[in-house]
């Protein structure tokens, strides 16, 4: 379509190959590899248009950019539909087959935090336990000490 403004003898742009196209300008401009190859075909200079039904060789490549981006953009819809019935295909076949987790994981693991947190907090207590045992039993082992030097002194 980019050729046919140079054929017709008329300046090549976005808004002459959309009509030429029979498309709205922001179609062109919605697809960068369409609007590249226009306005590429827009800085060359037209070339002699040959008198016969022979294309250009500025149309030829003009053509091909076209239709490797077309190409390319249904290359990659054909990648997401041929995505969407193997995952959900997935989906399905990885619970009947046994193979998956349990429903309730997310309450396992949030009991298991819980658990975890209260561990924590069991050895803290029983840290702060020993320290205060190791201190009375410092001050029993004093007091005795204490007592039994007052007894071993007769008055």
């Amino acid at each position: 379509m980019i050729a046919q403004p140079r054929a017709d003898g008329a300046a090549v742009s976005v808004s002459s190959v959309a009509r030429a196209a029979r498309v709205h300008r922001n179609f062109i401009h919605r697809h960068p590899d369409l609007h590249a190859a226009a306005v590429a075909a827009a800085r060359h200079p037209a070339e002699p248009v040959p008198t016969n039904s022979a294309a250009s060789v500025a149309s030829l490549r003009a053509d091909i950019l076209s239709m490797r981006g077309h190409n390319t953009r249904l290359q990659e819809r054909i990648q997401s539909l041929e995505l969407r019935p193997s995952e959900a295909i997935g989906e399905a076949a990885f619970p009947a087959g046994g193979l998956g987790a349990p429903d309730d994981v997310r309450t396992l693991q949030q009991s298991l935090a819980d658990s975890h947190q209260q561990i924590v907090e069991l050895r803290r207590q029983l840290e702060e336990r020993t320290d205060e045992l190791a201190a009375a039993r410092a001050a029993n082992r004093e007091l005795m000490t204490q007592l039994n030097t007052a007894q071993a002194v007769p008055a």
